[in-house]
């Protein structure tokens, strides 16, 4: 098989840190390589190489038979890399097309931008690829996984033999990866080839012909997909098999802790009516945009709803009414917190430290929070607890791994004191041993007596992690699943309506 691209012998420093060693990395053509690794591991540094943001320590790198050396990612493109990274590098006040052929738009004769011929090539690639998606839309409009759809349209504008997606599937629903899917089987079938990081395994065995898997900055080994099975491909990347990913679910639960009634996103829609006991988990799915986001939004008050009646149960056993209408800060008073999917636009404050960025739990919901969490001291037994992955707490947040990060805003929120807790995709861009850590401390803080709303567009992680499941179709909710006796195939059908609908359980009044 004739390699398109050969990496040999591979090392990168940034001053005295050394993050890649002597890495050997091969693409041939017409393959689709999985590149995999916990986060850390380096998949992203040696792919910014062959992309020409990064320039090696030491190593060669070779493109159709020929030694390369890419300063920029512009030259890397000229010469037929194309690549669609985890962190969106769209410019938020140009259109969906703008963005797509940002840097080589068709000309003119004169030299001049053809805006008709830049609007008339992206409808016709985003038909192909995401018809659903205008391309003159302007990108700060859209959602975060019509950003990524952007992201991956715009990374097939040019004619590359090479193309690198990393975690392209981490904001798409199950429709727009099956697009993607074909997209990069289209591409291999032309000769090309694809190199995919993602920490979703289905995808991996399903769309991946050969796997490579490094470990802390190193080659660890390399084979095709069919000499791996799940347990033996995490094992490779962790060093360990992870027993027990998904905690043991609640053997029994408490009274409801917070119960929604008449949550209205519409004037005219259907009311939205559950509830959450005390020790619970439960998950809302659905297809994508059907309205999960906006009814958890709208749970802790940043999304308006026409109408809603939500109540929690107080510290003397009796039902609170919440005025979310009047805010977030209202719910967190009332001991909600949440966790949105966007990190690192709504989330984190990254330039600051981990330590600041968790210590900001000691002043939210004061009215809650126990004098002992209240204590500074008690930020350091937070990061310890969590197993954040730093050296040193006074580093800012923004340079650790997306697990990481997402365990320094569970933190915050443990040191809040809240006992109610709503996360939007938990586990988005996270490798597959951070994930189990973050299934962990939910189902820790549940079993501690918390309550937790979570949404996911993994449905697998829905069926592992909750105990109950609520399925969304059209903003309203259509089914109750038991997470243990849940399948994909059903929670689906029931939001597509194929089946007949499970009996409501107590949560749905």
């Amino acid at each position: 098989m004739s390699m398109l691209v050969e990496m040999v012998g591979i090392n990168k420093s940034f001053g005295a840190t050394k993050v890649l060693s002597d890495v050997q990395f091969s693409l041939a053509r017409g393959s689709v390589h999985a590149l995999m690794g916990e986060n850390g591991a380096g998949k992203s540094t040696l792919m910014r190489i062959l992309a020409g943001v990064y320039q090696p320590t030491a190593g060669n790198v070779r493109l159709r038979g020929e030694e390369v050396h890419f300063r920029t990612p512009k030259e890397a493109r000229l010469a037929g890399v194309s690549t669609v990274f985890q962190e969106f590098t769209l410019i938020p006040n140009l259109t969906v097309a703008e963005n797509m052929f940002l840097g080589h738009e068709p000309r003119r004769a004169d030299g001049s931008i053809d805006s008709a011929e830049v609007i008339s090539r992206s409808r016709h690639l985003l038909a192909d690829v995401f018809p659903q998606l205008d391309a003159a839309a302007i990108v700060e409009t859209l959602t975060v996984a019509q950003q990524q759809a952007v992201e991956i349209a715009k990374g097939l504008t040019s004619n590359a033999d090479v193309f690198i997606f990393d975690e392209p599937t981490a904001a798409l629903n199950s429709a727009d990866v099956e697009h993607l899917f074909k997209v990069i089987r289209d591409l291999k079938s032309q000769g090309k080839a694809v190199v995919y990081i993602s920490h979703r395994m289905n995808e991996v065995f399903e769309l991946c012909d050969t796997i490579t898997v490094m470990k802390d900055g190193t080659w660890v080994k390399t084979a095709k997909a069919s000499e791996f099975n799940l347990q033996s491909l995490v094992a490779t990347m962790v060093g360990r098999e992870l027993q027990n990913f998904f905690p043991p679910r609640a053997t029994e639960t408490g009274p409801a802790m917070l119960e929604v009634s008449e949550l209205r996103l519409d004037a005219n829609g259907p009311p939205v009516k559950f509830s959450v006991n005390k020790g619970e988990i439960i998950g809302l799915a659905g297809l994508e945009g059907q309205g999960q986001r906006e009814i958890m939004r709208a749970v802790v008050g940043i999304e308006d709803a026409k109408s809603a009646a939500i109540s929690r149960r107080g510290l003397a056993n009796e039902m609170i009414r919440v005025d979310v209408g009047s805010g977030f800060p209202k719910a967190i008073a009332s001991g909600i917190g949440f966790i949105p999917e966007d990190r690192k636009l709504e989330g984190l404050f990254l330039r600051l430290p981990i330590y600041d960025n968790i210590a900001l739990g000691k002043h939210l919901n004061r009215k809650m929070a126990s004098v002992a969490w209240r204590s500074v001291s008690k930020v350091r037994d937070v990061i310890k607890s969590l197993r954040v992955a730093a050296a040193d707490p006074g580093a800012p947040v923004g340079k650790l791994s997306g697990g990481n990060q997402q365990k320094v805003l569970l933190g915050r929120w443990l040191l809040s004191g809240v006992d109610i807790l709503v996360i939007e995709e938990p586990t988005r861009g996270v490798d597959v041993g951070a994930k189990a850590e973050i299934y962990r401390l939910l189902r820790d803080f549940s079993d501690r007596g918390g309550a937790v709303i979570v949404s996911s567009r993994e449905l697998a992680e829905l069926i592992g992690l909750c105990d109950n499941i609520l399925v969304v179709h059209d903003r309203k909710i259509v089914g109750h699943l038991a997470a243990a006796e849940a399948s994909e195939e059903s929670i689906l059908g029931t939001a597509l309506g194929a089946h007949s609908l499970h009996t409501p359980h107590a949560a749905i009044h």
